[in-house]
């Protein structure tokens, strides 16, 4: 102990203070960091000789999902390589005749349904197949495509029974998913107006930024290109508009791994759209560069995981957290866990947050005679900020996607997202949802 604080959770502690400061300041790139930082301090902490098991199990981990992206990549590659989301880029922008506040309204839009699939990387494949043509067009900063697409993956996908945040608190505190779910509902609108207004406001910003000329102008050329789009490879279109629902529906009935699935999908449509094997070795070259640097990073995030796992350091980051909470707040306690679970679920993976810090939040709340129901529905408001942390593998698929850095995204998203909270939070007391 130091200072009434656990030594592995000061470790802890400096290991997420360390690796943001390097990969914010641009000392080291993201892959490198995430690997080193824990490295080094799980050497410090004196777990050399255990350290090999421990990256061995958070590589396992996390292989899985590295399998599942990189044929997600490809696969969505070659979906807008054949312009299967054009007809709904064209439309869109034929719509929103070339308003950034109506293509990131759109966005938006778009993002909340999409979202409900509960599948992060899905989510942000299809928004950015979809929308990220239409910003390139138009001229918009894709930062903006991906405030709304975490946030509205973080407020849906965050909260609903069937995605991955509720379903581990329903299932760790043994809760009833209706119970957890219908107060939940007027916590999710809000988060899904918040994000909608913010949709509005920064595509106000951009609309000024960009100007009315340069609107106008991209407006006849994007008019222009999008009637000889919409005549080119209809059949193609349509078969893979097929496969993708075909993908999306089974995907939905849970009957195989992701991964197993998208490899399928992956060989399908590199076979029916480049039949021949010349152009199917370009394909694969051409979108190669594009999934190795998110699988590497997610391997990356495997080892960093499994290090802050493995030394318990995780364990004692979230106990030392409820510790220092005054006796006398304790009428305010879903506000605070709603409050800390943000900074947790930003540093923790979902697993170590919802199987490791929840139950000690919500034997600590009982004590307080606050049920688990609203410790759950407060906890999952931070999934938010969850999506932009270095745990979250979909990230990094994003940050590929839209050709930006962790520190670019995370400072023009942050805000955002604490602002969002903040509104779920005084709506999930006012009705109840996170009862005092």
């Amino acid at each position: 102990m130091f200072g009434g604080i656990n030594l592995l959770s000061i470790l802890g502690f400096l290991t997420i203070a360390v690796f943001t400061y390097l990969v914010m300041s641009k000392r080291l790139i993201a892959f490198t960091a995430i690997i080193f930082v824990p490295v080094i301090f799980a050497l410090l902490g004196g777990f050399g000789s255990k350290l090999g098991d421990m990256m061995v199990q958070g590589v396992e981990l996390t292989a899985p999902t590295a399998v599942l992206l990189l044929f997600a990549i490809l696969y969505f590659g070659i979906m807008m390589d054949t312009g299967l989301f054009d007809p709904v880029s064209n439309m869109i922008l034929k719509i929103a005749k070339g308003d950034p506040v109506k293509i990131a309204m759109g966005t938006a839009i778009l993002a909340l349904l999409v979202a409900l699939d509960g599948d992060g990387t899905t989510t942000y494949m299809i928004i950015c197949s979809a929308m990220l043509p239409v910003y390139r067009k138009i001229g918009m900063n894709p930062l903006i495509l991906a405030t709304v697409s975490i946030m509205s993956l973080g407020i849906i996908a965050g909260s609903t029974p069937w995605g991955g945040s509720a379903t581990r608190a329903i299932s760790v505190l043994g809760l009833n998913a209706n119970e957890y779910f219908i107060p939940m509902l007027p916590v999710m609108v809000a988060g899904a107006i918040s994000t909608l207004a913010i949709a509005y406001f920064l595509g106000k910003r951009e609309r000024k930024r960009l100007g009315a000329e340069v609107i106008a102008k991209y407006n006849q050329e994007i008019a222009a290109t999008a009637e000889v789009q919409d005549k080119k490879n209809s059949k193609i279109i349509w078969f893979n508009l097929f496969l993708t629902l075909a993908i999306m529906g089974v995907l939905i009935l849970d009957v195989v791994e992701l991964y197993i699935l998208f490899i399928i999908g992956f060989a399908i449509a590199l076979v029916v759209n480049f039949p021949n094997i010349e152009e199917q070795k370009k394909v694969l070259k051409k979108h190669a560069s594009n999934a190795i640097p998110v699988v590497s990073l997610v391997l990356g995030a495997g080892i960093f995981t499994g290090i802050l796992q493995g030394t318990e350091m995780v364990d004692h980051m979230a106990n030392d957290i409820v510790s220092i909470i005054p006796s006398a707040f304790g009428e305010y306690y879903t506000i605070i866990v709603a409050i800390i679970g943000l900074p947790l679920s930003f540093l923790m993976s979902n697993d170590a947050f919802f199987f490791g810090a929840l139950p000690v939040l919500a034997e600590a709340g009982s004590q307080y005679g606050v049920d688990s129901v609203s410790i759950a529905r407060a906890s999952v408001i931070g999934q938010t900020i969850h999506l932009i942390g270095p745990t979250s593998a979909p990230l990094w698929v994003l940050i590929e996607l839209i050709r930006s850095d962790l520190g670019k995204l995370q400072k023009y998203t942050m805000g955002w997202i604490l602002l969002t909270a903040v509104v779920m939070i005084i709506v999930g007391i006012l009705t109840g949802a996170m009862a005092l």
